[in-house]
């Protein structure tokens, strides 16, 4: 089981940082066509949960850097157990992508250093969503094309079963769980 949570782990973490790569060209794009300038909220964000002193010019660029990887890698392996459970496709990546926003707004609010959604210009919550919806869907792809490789996840082998919910059917055999 300890190999296999750290594949799990392991692709959650590459899927995370191929989203973040895609998502970040996006941005860029986007930032040259609007005129939007760099956002240093993950900085700050960072800076404020490890007590770290507020950083400008190119240490703020690395500190930001940081975050917006370090975060989108780390919750690449939400989306990888996902997709090793079952629950793969653009049904799963929006749900993550659900998440994605909720964990950015959850820590930009607990800190301080962000707004809540609903108070911000209409054109800027389009465009978050926008991007943090290619990371979701993009970190999705890869997670489920990763996943595959292991076979259907309990949930899918549980559907294949008898698909939908019945209460008349139990679970797939714990020992088949994960194809043992």
């Amino acid at each position: 089981m300890a190999g296999r949570a750290a594949r799990v782990v392991g692709q959650g973490l590459a899927a995370g940082a191929v989203g973040a790569v895609v998502m970040t060209v996006g941005e860029k794009v986007e930032q040259r066509w609007t005129g939007r300038p760099n956002s240093y909220v993950p900085a700050r964000v960072l800076e404020r949960l490890v007590g770290a002193d507020e950083q400008t010019g190119a240490r703020s660029t690395a500190v930001s850097w940081t975050m917006h990887y370090g975060q989108a890698a780390l919750l690449g392996v939400v989306r990888s157990v996902m997709a090793h459970a079952g629950l793969r496709g653009p049904l799963a990546s929006a749900k993550f992508t659900v998440l994605r926003l909720t964990t950015d707004q959850v820590l930009e609010n607990a800190t301080g250093v962000g707004a809540p959604p609903q108070t911000w210009p209409r054109g800027e919550l389009v465009l978050d969503v926008v991007h943090k919806a290619v990371y979701g869907f993009t970190t999705g792809l890869v997670a489920d094309a990763l996943a595959v490789k292991d076979g259907p996840g309990p949930g899918q082998r549980h559907a294949a079963a008898v698909p939908g919910r019945h209460a008349d059917v139990g679970p797939v055999p714990r020992e088949s769980a994960f194809g043992r």
